[in-house]
């Protein structure tokens, strides 16, 4: 089975010309002729990244999840490979609707009508590990039943192991192998696709998101409904509105599409900044508009962002010193986070960050990208052996999505006008007094506690310092007793000898 699927790969890998990525090795070079001249019927007029995309896609729904998550690792991969990666588009036949309710009663363990009153066998949706089917509740409530594609962890087990065979031979090959950390890539890919095939994760994920958002006149996440979820399967309140990239739709039924792009943005660094929790996958199939509240509606959320109070900290001060244009400060949180090597030259770092970022405040607000901007950050950062963080690589990826689709809605978006008020706001918070008031107000219950156990903590600390000088007092006396000891026996000896000596000239 696996050297069947290794054939399959290869076989695929040839049509669309990707040896070209291997056969550029001096190892293996002397083979690029045989290659040509044995498939020379190929026709390879497409650039790289798309015939990689194109490879991708006949290889099946694992190889398009990869590539798609290669696509948001562009301080890795070069950027045309990178662009062409991100069409990649999650498109996968439904599986059996027989199925689908074998495997709920196989979870439930109960026939399927005791647990809906009414369940639409058709899907109305399908990707890679998992579909949806709408359903109704015995109390009347319309959900969305999300069942895990029966079979599927095999499957994706097995793929994966080509996918580290492969990282292992990119290393081995490349003499920039060992940098890109391939294995480490391929090992972040399982991790995402362990947590999608936990439908538990992902009710967990949308609880979380639905209460940071709770009565949000912004963003609408569907309920979920716990006593029907387990790890194969997911029910939550059925959500209805017009997907965000219908746009004609939109004008159709009055959105105010230019309020609606900029909304978008908000509910983004809302989620990012205030919650530091924010979904990571919202291109627009995941995405619909409510037209009469003109609100936004989250789908699948298996692939949320977590950032920690550490990087929000970072955050703020390099947002800080870039609107300040304090380059040296950008590279200075870069030394002091620990992503690059103690050794750096800081004023190299800086003149770095200057050339990416000086551009930028020439041109209008309206024309600039901040996703870009970071990207090229990224890119920058490279031959500083800069190590970019996982959860900033999502948060990365996230803001072009959200970038693009804002600039689709809206293309005189300007996301810098939208976002500084927002970021301004938010660094004073955590900087300013704001900040200080914060925390101590998150302390306050410590010291609660704390304050009416200092007299006998205090107490209790010098009884301890007694006790340590105490025992360092009788320590020395004893170290000196045994000294005196030792010098008093020295004398007693030599003595003796003298004595001898004394005695012996007495008496011959």
């Amino acid at each position: 089975m696996k050297l069947l699927r290794l054939a399959r790969i290869l076989t695929i890998g040839l049509r669309y010309g990707l040896e070209e990525f291997f056969l550029g090795h001096e190892r293996v070079r002397p083979l690029r002729w045989l290659v040509r001249v044995t498939l020379f019927w190929r026709p390879l007029n497409e650039p790289r990244g798309v015939r990689l995309r194109r490879a991708l896609e006949a290889l099946g729904p694992i190889f398009v999840k990869f590539g798609q998550m290669l696509s948001t690792r562009r301080d890795l991969v070069p950027l045309d490979i990178a662009d062409e990666l991100a069409q990649l588009q999650d498109r996968v036949p439904p599986f059996p609707s027989a199925e689908a309710i074998t495997a709920l009663e196989a979870t439930y363990k109960k026939p399927l009508a005791d647990v809906f009153a009414e369940f639409d066998a058709t899907p109305v949706a399908s990707a890679s590990v998992a579909q949806v089917h709408f359903a109704r509740l015995h109390d009347g409530t319309a959900v969305a039943v999300k069942v895990l594609r029966p079979g599927i962890a095999p499957v994706i087990a097995h793929d994966v192991s080509l996918l580290y065979a492969a990282a292992g031979l990119v290393e081995k090959l490349f003499a920039d192998g060992k940098r890109l950390r391939p294995r480490e890539v391929v090992s972040e890919f399982e991790k995402h696709l362990g947590d999608e095939l936990d439908l538990m994760r992902e009710a967990a994920n949308c609880s979380q998101l639905r209460r940071n958002f709770k009565d949000s006149p912004l963003l609408k996440v569907p309920e979920v409904y716990w006593d029907y979820c387990g790890r194969d399967v997911m029910v939550m309140d059925r959500m209805d509105g017009i997907p965000v990239s219908q746009i004609g739709r939109l004008r159709e039924s009055g959105v105010d599409i230019p309020k609606l792009a900029a909304t978008g943005v908000e509910i983004f660094f809302t989620q990012v900044f205030r919650d530091g929790f924010f979904h990571a996958d919202m291109h627009p199939g995941n995405i619909l508009v409510r037209p009469d509240s003109e609100q936004y509606i989250a789908l699948d959320f298996g692939i949320m962002g977590t950032l920690t109070e550490v990087d929000k900290q970072y955050l703020a001060r390099n947002f800080l010193a870039f609107f300040r244009r304090d380059y040296k400060g950008v590279a200075l949180a870069h030394l002091e986070s620990g992503w690059v090597p103690p050794d750096t030259r800081i004023d190299e770092l800086e003149a770095a960050v200057r050339a990416v970022c000086e551009p930028v405040f020439d041109r209008p607000l309206k024309d600039i990208s901040f996703g870009r901007v970071l990207l090229q950050l990224f890119q920058a950062s490279r031959r500083f052996n800069v190590e970019i963080q996982p959860q900033l690589v999502l948060l990365q990826k996230t803001l072009l999505n959200i970038e693009g689709l804002g600039r689709q809605l809206d293309p005189e978006l300007d996301l810098w006008k939208t976002a500084k008020p927002f970021l301004e706001r938010w660094m004073n918070e955590q900087m300013g007094w704001r900040a200080l008031v914060k925390n101590l107000q998150a302390e306050a219950p410590k010291w609660a506690v704390l304050l009416p156990q200092l007299p006998r903590l205090v107490h209790h600390a010098l009884n301890e310092n007694r006790l340590a000088q105490l025992e360092a007092g009788l320590a020395l006396m004893l170290r000196q007793q045994q000294t005196r000891n030792r010098w008093h026996g020295f004398m007693a000896v030599l003595m003796t000898f003298i004595t001898a000596g004394i005695l012996i000239l007495i008496f011959r």
